[in-house]
């Protein structure tokens, strides 16, 4: 089959298209001939070496993926450990969704690794319940985008950050009740504002050390702080005295490393809640653009330089389908 490769320095990587040995799939595992694959930035870091993936998972990059299992025919999506970025992934087949007649494959390969994402940190890990203020940081992005839709249909004020006027007219059109520009306004602050003072009783973090501090005086008494990336570095400043007296939780959570049997009872969760919601149209799947496979570099600078709303897609084609 043909994958993508990672050649070159950490700091500069080529993503080549090249030929490779075709997966050999576990007893619980289908082969399914890949259609699109979403671009996620732990694939950027990756790439550089940042970010190996768990024993035993493939080495080709990519974490999500949509197409047609062989031998079935069934259309579907799903989360990998890795591996997306190819003609044929091996899935364990609890883990797969299927995937709509009216949806195509881009659609699908556009869901898992960003709603999961979204829906297990909301709910799982912060608690979000009814009528509390959630603060969303990159809300533009994939887990954005999917995270202020399912926090505002649960039923929370929902608050975000973006980097650009662009960016925060989407969150407020995907739900977000009021959006910030970070760079030209302090979210903390404005957070603070409205609340009338109380701050927000979860924020969901991609970015880490450089807003621990912010993110903890924005925090509401007995609040939740979810943390899920380091865009911002591994360290910040922490007020402990704040954490002790408003009595805060911080959470640190990934959804690749977790044991494959809980990434399937997670799965299974999001499609008694919210699957039918998803596919019926309820909820927006906001797709920025596509690249195919072989201009998996450009997509990956696109990405990396924050150009995107919603996600990025990788388009496969194979002349043996």
């Amino acid at each position: 089959m043909q994958a993508i490769v990672v050649r070159g320095e950490k700091h500069n990587p080529a993503l080549d298209w090249e030929t490779v040995p075709d997966p050999n799939p576990r007893p619980e595992e289908v082969i399914v001939n890949v259609r699109a694959a979403g671009v996620n930035r732990a694939d950027l870091h990756q790439a550089r070496g940042a970010y190996p993936p768990p024993p035993g998972a493939s080495e080709i990059l990519g974490l999500e993926m949509a197409g047609v299992v062989e031998g079935t025919g069934e259309r579907v999506c799903g989360l990998l450990p890795g591996g997306g970025y190819a003609e044929k992934a091996a899935v364990h087949r609890d883990i797969l969704l299927p995937l709509p007649d009216d949806w195509t494959f881009i659609q699908g390969a556009a869901v898992p690794e960003a709603w999961l994402t979204a829906f297990v940190n909301l709910f799982f890990e912060a608690g979000l319940r009814e009528d509390e203020t959630v603060l969303i940081h990159a809300g533009a992005s994939g887990v954005g985008t999917a995270a202020i839709q399912l926090a505002n249909d649960a039923g929370a004020m929902v608050l975000a950050t973006a980097g650009s006027f662009d960016k925060v007219s989407r969150c407020i059109e995907l739900g977000a009740h009021h959006a910030f520009n970070y760079k030209e306004q302090d979210f903390a602050a404005e957070t603070l504002a409205h609340t009338g003072g109380k701050g927000a009783d979860v924020i969901l973090d991609c970015v880490g050390g450089s807003y621990l501090a912010k993110n903890i005086q924005s925090l509401a008494r007995f609040g939740r702080l979810v943390n899920i990336g380091l865009l911002g570095g591994a360290k910040g400043e922490l007020n402990l005295g704040a954490v002790l007296m408003k009595r805060l939780r911080i959470i640190g959570s990934t959804l690749r490393s977790r044991p494959r049997q809980e990434q399937v009872s997670i799965t299974k969760a999001f499609r008694q809640r919210y699957w039918d919601k998803l596919t019926s149209g309820h909820f927006q799947i906001v797709i920025d653009r596509t690249f195919p496979v072989q201009e998996a570099g450009q997509a990956h600078r696109f990405l990396g330089d924050n150009r995107n709303i919603g996600k990025v897609v990788l388009v496969i084609e194979s002349s043996t389908r």
